[in-house]
């Protein structure tokens, strides 16, 4: 099986991605192919900055080409991919560019909406980037300036990708290609659960009685480039919204006020308070129900219904005139479940977001931004201190964002 690469407070194994597998398999397959040496082991660096050293577990050559595979290691996160061959064939072609194409076992994208367009190899953005700037390193170490092919492949992906949502997104053939911070960090749902309660008890004891809530990393990137406010004051839920609420009680914190992507935070209108896709999916009845509330035509309806990611439908509700009014609908849903769970004892509203555009608040969320603004810019002043000669000086702090990469689980394995 795959090499342990680490393990985070709990003791829970870290592990890599299919687009760190696919990277540095094709990383070693161009150095075979250019130094004619054999290789059994090669180094990556992570988009996270840290670097990995894996095993290469099978190599064959021709006078044409090289292949090489690494093996897929999720650590303590369960996901189907786990202990997978991830091949990766290099061949010199007779251009200048790094040509990447997906071989048997990486699915093919079917329908429009994805990350890749239609009939395009399901091989993510990062991935892609990781592939060709690993091929680049070593093209540049033996000063060759002619064209590469890179082909993934990935024995029994296809069968493996009958158990994850990419038949139902409209990736046929294999899986995909993932990952963007080039790590799977573990998800046990005890140790996350836990690490919410321990996030938000720091924040509530060192002054803080309001703070923000992210899923994850989209979330807490809005909250700060967006909105303009500080990711340190944000506790990440992943998908547990409704245990969150229920810690922020526990607490005594007085307000919590959640900022996510509309892909999760829409299931919250239908009373989900768990947003993973194995507990629940009905993003789309969700907003084909507020269509037809607002007016929409039974084609339209339809064509929700039909749509495989929220951005898509959110564009025919743009196009239909109708999505602020859909939007006003949601919010109010979402404000009535988060105020049903979290009682009368604690302040809580929501924004919902799609890109870097705020699609709706519920009722009080601007005040609750304002709030936990006023307790941001107390903080500030609070950490000032003057030095010896009487200059100010202030140390601030970023929380590091952590964040479980885009795996492809049981129920999972929509990062294309």
């Amino acid at each position: 099986m795959g090499r342990e690469i680490g393990r985070n407070r709990s003791g829970l194994r870290f592990g890599y991605t299919t687009g760190s597998c696919a990277a540095a398999a094709a990383k070693a397959a161009a150095r075979m192919l250019l130094s004619g040496e054999e290789i059994f082991e090669v180094s990556l660096m992570t988009p996270k900055g840290i670097g990995l050293n894996l095993e290469v577990e099978e190599t064959g050559r021709t006078s044409g080409w090289v292949q090489c595979a690494v093996r897929k290691f999720s650590g303590d996160d369960p996901d189907v991919t786990d202990g997978l061959l991830i091949f990766a064939r290099v061949e010199k072609t007779g251009g200048e560019e790094i040509l990447l194409e997906g071989g048997s076992g990486v699915g093919r994208v079917t329908k429009p909406g994805l990350e890749q367009p239609v009939g395009s190899a399901a091989i993510n953005r990062v991935p892609r980037r990781m592939i060709r700037e690993a091929v680049r390193e070593v093209c540049g170490e033996y000063g060759y300036t002619g064209g590469i092919r890179v082909t993934v492949s990935v024995p029994g992906g296809e069968e493996t990708a009958k158990r994850t949502f990419n038949p139902r997104l409209g990736i046929e053939g294999g899986i995909s290609i993932l990952g963007t911070t080039g790590f799977v960090e573990p998800m046990s749902e005890k140790a996350l659960t836990d690490t919410i309660f321990l996030e938000m008890k720091m924040l509530h004891e060192s002054g803080h009685d309001y703070c923000f809530v992210v899923p994850g990393n989209y979330g807490a990137d809005f909250l700060e480039d967006a909105l303009g406010a500080d990711p340190a004051l944000a506790v990440k839920c992943s998908n547990y919204v409704g245990e969150t609420v229920d810690d922020g009680k526990i607490l005594g914190m007085k307000g919590l006020l959640f900022i996510g992507h509309a892909g999760k935070f829409i299931k919250l209108a239908a009373g989900v308070m768990n947003t993973h896709s194995r507990q629940a999916d009905c993003r789309m009845e969700v907003l084909a129900a507020h269509a037809a509330m607002a007016g929409a035509s039974k084609e339209l309806v339809r064509k929700i219904m039909g749509c495989i990611n929220t951005d898509e439908a959110l564009q025919f509700l743009r196009q239909a005139g109708i999505l602020e009014t859909v939007m006003e609908t949601v919010m109010e849903r979402i404000g009535y479940y988060l105020g049903l769970r979290a009682g009368e004892e604690m302040e809580i509203a929501a924004v919902m977001f799609s890109g870097r555009e705020i699609l709706g608040m519920t009722r009080g969320a601007k005040e609750l931004l304002e709030t936990i603004r006023s307790g941001e810019d107390n903080r500030k002043i609070q950490e000032e201190d003057r030095d010896d000669a009487g200059n100010i000086y202030r140390s601030r702090s970023r929380a590091g964002r952590s964040g479980t990469d885009d795996t492809q689980s049981g129920a999972g394995g929509t990062g294309v």
